[in-house]
Order: C-alpha cells, then sequence, then structure tokens
C-alpha cells in the first residue's frame, strides 16, 4: 500500500465523459448521471483500508447531497486481476455491505482514472451544474484509518456550497489513500 494525497483542485477543469457498466450490469455515460446542481465523481475500490474506514459515510453524504440534487457517482479503477477483491462481483458486496445508493462503475481499461488524473482511493471530484471541477479534497479528516469525528464533513460542505453558489470552498485539504492499483 503506497500512501498518495491528490494534487490541488484544477478550479474550472470540465469532467471527462466516460460509458462505463455499473454494478447492476447496465452500462452508463456521465450526462445520464448527473446532478442538476452538481456531480460527485469519486474514484474509490474495495480493498483500500482508507475507503474502508469512510464507506458509509460515503453513502450518508451522497445521501444528503440528493436534497441538494446533486449526484455521486463511484468509479473502481483498479487493476482487479492482481487485486481480486476489487473484482466486479465484490463490487456488488461492497457496494451492498456499505449500502451505495449511487452508481458504483467499474473501470477495466483505467482511461477513465487516467483521463480525470485520480491517483489514490479515496480521490473526490466535485463539478458544479456546468461540469467544472470545484473541489478535490477529502471527506474529513481520519487519525489512524479511523474518522475523526468531531471534524466536519467538508465534502459534504464543499458539495453544497457548490449546489449554493457553483463554487468551491478556495481552502481544500488533499485527500489521502492507497495509489490506483495501474495494471
Amino acid at each position: 500500500m503506497a500512501l498518495e494525497k491528490t494534487p490541488l483542485c484544477n478550479f474550472g477543469e470540465k469532467a471527462q465523459d466516460f460509458n462505463l457498466k455499473n454494478i447492476d450490469e447496465i452500462h452508463y455515460d456521465l450526462k445520464s448521471l448527473m446532478g442538476e446542481k452538481g456531480t460527485l465523481i469519486m474514484f474509490v475500490c474495495n480493498h483500500c483500508p482508507y475507503v474502508k474506514a469512510i464507506a458509509k459515510e460515503i453513502s450518508e453524504t451522497a445521501e444528503i447531497l440528493k436534497n441538494y440534487n446533486i449526484n455521486s457517482i463511484a468509479i473502481m479503477s483498479n487493476d482487479t486481476k492482481n487485486y481480486p477483491e476489487d473484482s466486479f462481483e465484490n463490487m456488488k458486496t461492497f457496494a451492498k455491505v456499505n449500502k451505495f445508493n449511487f452508481p458504483y462503475l467499474i473501470d477495466e481499461t483505467q482511461n477513465i482514472a487516467k483521463k480525470y488524473g485520480a491517483v489514490c482511493t479515496p480521490d473526490f471530484f466535485g463539478y458544479n451544474s456546468d461540469l467544472e471541477l470545484q473541489y478535490r479534497g477529502r471527506l474529513r479528516a481520519l487519525k489512524d484509518l479511523t474518522p475523526v469525528q468531531d471534524s466536519e464533513n467538508e465534502l459534504l460542505k464543499a458539495m453544497i456550497t457548490i449546489s449554493d453558489t457553483g463554487k468551491g470552498p478556495q481552502e481544500q485539504n488533499p485527500s489521502m489513500g492507497c495509489n490506483i492499483k495501474w495494471k
């Protein structure tokens, strides 16, 4: 496990289109999944301890964001041959256990992760209604792979601000986690 931190937000960068298979076996593109006031795209996986530490809170956050007309999308881009815990079948189980209420897509070619510049799991990309990047930070502070409960949910706060104003916060703390497992 190589610890990576996300780079600074490249404000205004446009979201990249995709056509990926969801755990429901249906392919989706970005336009069919985007939210009216914003879209949260998350690069996650099943085996990363950083993702596991916040998976249930990711689901809770996505549920709250629906009230702000923000849709959430998770993408799994890891090499499943060398990391079988991240297989498509295991994605279905992981989503069910963690009550994912949003699409969980597989990026088998890893091209989408590369287009986005994703570096780790979790890696959060928060877009406004024009699909312009406004957030590239963390969900909340972690200490020893445990969410710091008296810290704020920075992702939720940023995405609500994006819904209200179209702009993300200028100061953002990077997300960190396991590096993407490239083929």
